[in-house]
């Protein structure tokens, strides 16, 4: 009969094993293991990690061994038992993942750098951070589950050593996030010794009071029990030789984990709980499982309600044994677990039983999994599929959550294939976990040759056929006909995919809308501008943002022309033209000599409303340019005397006029030209000269000076002209820039 712990006092610091014990532990099962690579990775890890300590004062290289002892007791390859050893030194000393390349192999330096990852996001207790974490898990797992299995090794080592730590909030989040991911993960793949003992360990410092209390009621029980249980485990060891059956036998007691979610699930009382105790009882062949259950139950009377055949119907995460209750002596109810030594081993260790001799290498063998009854990685899919769904990371915890904590259905499609659904499932589920598009299709499901209505409650043996339509629209309330993550994710998906379809639309009515009630055509080849502003990544997402009404027409309108709203009503003819001679009503200089010069210069044309900076020319005066003129690099920026600093007067603002150069290129089609003379007037702006630069057969280009009233307004015309359907593109341009005739 297993023991459980009671005491919750920190366990005694116990010499950390050497690199000799860990390489005997891994020769027992592995026995052609590169002894050379572990001792290596064994000294590097040491040699990294000398510096540093626990909490509890012991050298930190004692946590990588016991992870390295957890992932030998697993029976796993070389690689992974190197990950254990190495997993810390990329994150918490100077070495380097090319470190780890060099000295081992790729393949090592692949796991380290996956575990490392998951390590840095665990900083955080925060629920989004949480399910941030989550999603990377199930990222890394889905290349190779390697990176799990060392993760759950170490996670089961830190919560070994849990009670080191000094915070009781640090220790209870630690072990919420142990009960929430990590034991359910261990779980789903089928490593149920890991899976129970982080259970324990996390229980003990959730709720401590609860956990000493039930081990106190089990140790009060086994000591009251003992010689009954005794007396059942020969008698039944008795029965089966007289059968004909080899077999071990032994007992264990239910975790005190299990017992306490059966009280908080099921209402009852300690006593009432009938799987307290439990028999494993092990036999050579599946075969002989079924005679043993025979035997058992022609000796004691058996609880029908309590049978269950996970050989013939296995659990997803592989798992086969013969449950049944009996009732024996003293009236004590006893669960008996009967199962093959392949099944045993599996049930244990899940997918780490799977790792054996492959020809000369030793790693995981899937073929062997699928023959044992089904391969435990398959559990981890539904996971990828749930984040292949989208969503936000806090919505795919919520299903990652219902997929993991769920009891097990299983049911039939009508050419035989099992599918296991949670407890409560319906078939809109069912049509979910065969497939995604069966789903979005779905309008109606036959259960057992009948029709039943989607929101009905499937049980075991069910077998489902989907009726389905031809319109992938959910119809409102689907996703309250659902209990797996799986269908809730593509559900939501699918909604989501609906409503943007439908928000799309409206807002490009929208759009379309605005610039025709502001006498402009629309055009969504030329946003480009206007979605920078708005801070949007293309069109299609304008639309939803004009449909949701996040963005209305007008922001779309001040977007795409910049100064439309501009108030001043009239044109630039009722405004002076700034020039060089009357340059002091429109510049303000700063400890400028009296009498000195002022120049626009040519090359950069400046706009009121352009930042502008003024140079001391020697024999010509100061020139204004702007802050970004290439021209300026010329001038030696080491001398402070020939720099001047300039900026607008409000009589520049408000009263003048300058002329903006523009390049423009344009279709060679009748009624182009009037086009953009049509944009500039009605955006105010004036063309004072127009320069033809190339013309070919198709399109032809252009320049043209324009009165405007400052930079602001310039931006405005040129944002019009890319909006014509004549103009290919317009920029504005500096000084005398133009484009030379390549003929």
């Amino acid at each position: 009969m297993s023991a459980v712990t009671t005491s919750l006092a920190p366990p005694e610091i116990a010499a950390a094993p050497s690199a000799d014990d860990l390489i005997a532990r891994v020769h027992r099962y592995d026995s052609r293991a590169d002894a050379d690579m572990i001792r290596r990775a064994f000294n590097f890890s040491k040699e990294m990690h000398a510096p540093q300590k626990r909490y509890s004062g012991e050298p930190y290289h004692n946590h990588v061994v016991g992870v390295a002892m957890n992932l030998a007791d697993l029976r796993m390859d070389t690689a992974t038992i190197c990950t254990g050893l190495l997993h810390d030194t990329v994150e918490d000393t100077p070495a380097t993942l090319d470190d780890i390349r060099t000295q081992f192999s790729p393949e090592i330096a692949a796991l380290v750098d996956g575990v490392t990852k998951l390590g840095q996001m665990e900083l955080s207790s925060k629920k989004t951070k949480q399910a941030e974490n989550l999603q990377k898990l199930v990222v890394a797992i889905s290349s190779d589950v390697r990176v799990l299995i060392v993760k759950l090794a170490d996670r089961l080592h830190n919560m070994r050593t849990l009670y080191h730590i000094p915070r009781p909030e640090k220790r209870e989040r630690i072990s919420a996030e142990t009960l929430d991911i990590y034991a359910p993960l261990a779980r789903r793949i089928g490593i149920n010794r890991v899976c129970v003992e982080l259970e324990d360990l996390a229980f003990q410092h959730i709720n401590p009071a609860a956990f000493e209390s039930i081990t106190r009621r089990l140790a009060e029980l086994r000591e009251r029990q003992s010689k009954q249980v005794g007396a059942m485990s020969a008698a039944i060891l008795e029965r089966l030789s007289q059968s004909g059956i080899e077999a071990r036998v032994f007992g264990r007691v239910k975790r005190p984990y299990s017992i306490w979610r059966k009280l908080e699930r099921k209402g009852v009382t300690f006593d009432e709980i009938a799987d307290i105790y439990a028999f494993r009882v092990i036999v050579a062949t599946p075969d002989d499982c079924y005679r043993a259950l025979g035997a058992i139950h022609q000796t004691w009377r058996s609880l029908p309600e309590r049978f269950r055949d996970f050989i013939s119907t296995p659990k997803p995460n592989n798992y086969r044994s013969l449950h049944t209750t009996v009732v024996g002596g003293g009236n004590v109810r006893v669960e008996l677990q009967i199962r093959t030594e392949e099944m045993e081993d599996i049930a244990e260790s899940g997918v780490a039983a799977h790792w054996r001799y492959k020809g000369h290498s030793y790693g995981y063998d899937p073929a062997a999994a699928r023959a044992a009854g089904g391969d435990p990685l398959e559990r981890l899919r539904p996971f990828v599929e749930i984040l292949e769904q989208g969503g936000d990371p806090e919505e795919f915890l919520e299903h990652a959550k219902l997929e993991m904590f769920a009891d097990q259905v299983y049911c039939f499609t009508p050419k035989g294939e099992l599918i296991a659904l949670p407890m409560g499932a319906t078939p809109l589920d069912f049509a979910y976990a065969v497939h995604t598009e069966l789903g979005h299709t779905c309008v109606g499901a036959k259960v057992n040759g009948s029709d039943r209505p989607l929101r009905t409650r499937l049980k075991n043996g069910d077998v489902i056929t989907i009726l389905r339509g031809t319109v992938r629209q959910p119809p409102p309330g689907w996703e309250d006909l659902v209990v797996t993550g799986r269908a809730r994710a593509a559900i939501r998906r699918l909604i989501r995919s609906s409503e943007r379809d439908e928000f799309e639309r409206i807002g490009k009515i929208i759009a379309e809308h605005a610039f025709r009630r502001d006498g402009k055509t629309f055009r969504e080849d030329l946003l480009g501008e206007a979605l920078q502003r708005l801070e949007l990544a293309n069109a299609g997402d304008l639309y939803i943002a004009l449909g949701r009404g996040r963005v209305t027409g007008n922001d779309l309108l001040e977007a795409a022309f910049p100064g439309r709203k501009d108030e001043r009503e009239e044109t630039t003819s009722t405004r002076e033209l700034i020039q060089d001679d009357k340059a002091r009503l429109y510049v303000r200089a700063r400890g400028l000599t009296p009498g000195v010069s002022l120049h626009f210069a040519a090359c950069c044309s400046p706009l009121p409303g352009d930042r502008i900076v003024g140079v001391l020319v020697p024999d010509k005066g100061v020139e204004i340019h702007t802050i970004d003129c290439e021209r300026l690099s010329d001038f030696d920026e080491g001398d402070e005397d020939q720099w001047i600093d300039l900026g607008w007067t409000p009589e520049a603002e408000e009263n003048a006029v300058s002329l903006g150069r523009v390049h423009a290129t344009m279709h060679n089609e009748p009624g182009a030209l009037a086009e953009v003379a049509k944009a500039v007037g009605e955006n105010r702006g004036n063309i004072a000269n127009l320069k033809t630069l190339k013309r070919a057969t198709d399109f032809f280009e252009m320049q043209f000076d324009i009165e405007v009233f400052d930079a602001k307004h310039l931006s405005n015309i040129v944002s019009a002209l890319k909006m014509c359907e004549s103009v290919v593109d317009a920029q504005r341009i500096r000084g005398d820039t133009e484009i030379e005739d390549d003929e």
